[in-house]
């Protein structure tokens, strides 16, 4: 069993610009670690082997939360699916393997909730893991992230390092991606009502039936599970991080629209993907630490609209 971190450790946030290490980050500095290490992908490209390795010689962080990924919505998976595989697979293995060879102690790796059969009884439990096919419209993505999981569990086993994963559900909030080719599903839907508002729109579109379910988690939520596990969980099996709580995209979409006051008619595409059926995690592993979900999702959805409302001011101005 872990025990609390050390505050002046150094701690490298692997993708700290992102949605998931910018939290990280923030809750970091607020919890009084001193030594937080950050590289942006200018000054790093985390897919290079050999500087990646440099980095971490240089830093020496004991601490290593491996939030970097190239992620996107069913879109962006469907157009780039070689992209997705090869990219994150090359920023893992340049991480895990100079951690490995510096024998760095602690290792957060954050996987998907994606990596999970389509079609697996629910909620789902960690265990069921590999039991069955994936789903098609993100295969690539998940792959790597089980390649990612299945390392970190072989250098526990090889080099008996404690090591550990975590597999958050659907995330957003601030610094999420608003980009309309590259989004998640609520992000997106944030955007496109928010559009329909300004524009005066009678209807807003969205992908699909409306009737796959969704469970979303506020990433400042998940920036406290992840100190938590590093803190206190320290066994082979990765650790699902969510809600417990899900909604069909029907639903999201109405709540949405009450958020940025869209008051017009909402379709739906049923041409387009739904994605997996239903996608709900068991929480139980994470909640028996201690940890619970903190910000529901109104009012997250109230904050995340109005950190989008607010960028989207900066950029014009």
């Amino acid at each position: 069993m872990h025990s609390p971190l050390n505050r002046d450790v150094p701690v490298y946030v692997a993708g700290h610009t992102g949605l998931v290490g910018s939290a990280c980050v923030r809750l970091l500095r607020r919890r009084g670690f001193t030594r937080v290490v950050t590289a942006s992908s200018a000054e790093l490209d985390l897919r290079d082997h050999e500087a990646t390795a440099g980095f971490l010689r240089r830093h020496r962080p004991e601490v290593v939360l491996l939030a970097a990924a190239r992620v996107g919505g069913i879109a962006a998976n469907h157009a780039a699916p070689a992209d997705f595989l090869s990219d994150n697979l090359r920023i893992q293995l340049s991480i895990m393997d100079a951690a490995r060879a510096l024998r760095i102690p602690r290792l957060l790796f954050l996987g998907s909730s994606c990596i999970y059969p389509r079609d697996c009884p629910q909620p789902i439990h960690e265990s069921v893991l590999l039991s069955g096919p994936l789903e098609p419209t993100n295969e690539a993505y998940a792959v790597a992230k089980i390649a990612g999981v299945t390392q970190v569990s072989s250098v526990r086993r090889q080099d008996g390092l404690p090591w550990i994963s975590a597999m958050p559900t659907n995330l957003y909030g601030p610094g999420d991606s608003f980009d309309p080719e590259r989004s998640h599903v609520l992000p997106a839907l944030l955007r496109k009502f928010d559009e329909a508002v300004r524009e005066d729109a009678g209807t807003v579109t969205v992908w699909g039936t409306g009737t796959p379910r969704r469970e979303f988690l506020h990433v400042d939520d998940l920036a406290e599970a992840c100190l938590t596990l590093l803190e206190h969980y320290d066994d082979d099996s990765p650790v699902n991080v969510g809600t417990g709580e899900d909604l069909t995209i029907a639903a999201l979409a109405e709540l949405v629209a009450a958020t940025v006051g869209f008051r017009g008619r909402i379709a739906f595409d049923p041409r387009r993907p739904d994605g997996t059926p239903r996608k709900v995690l068991d929480i139980s592993t994470i909640r028996a630490l201690g940890w619970a979900p903190r910000i529901g999702l109104a009012e997250g959805l109230r904050s995340t609209y109005a950190w989008y409302r607010g960028a989207q001011e900066v950029v014009v101005r």
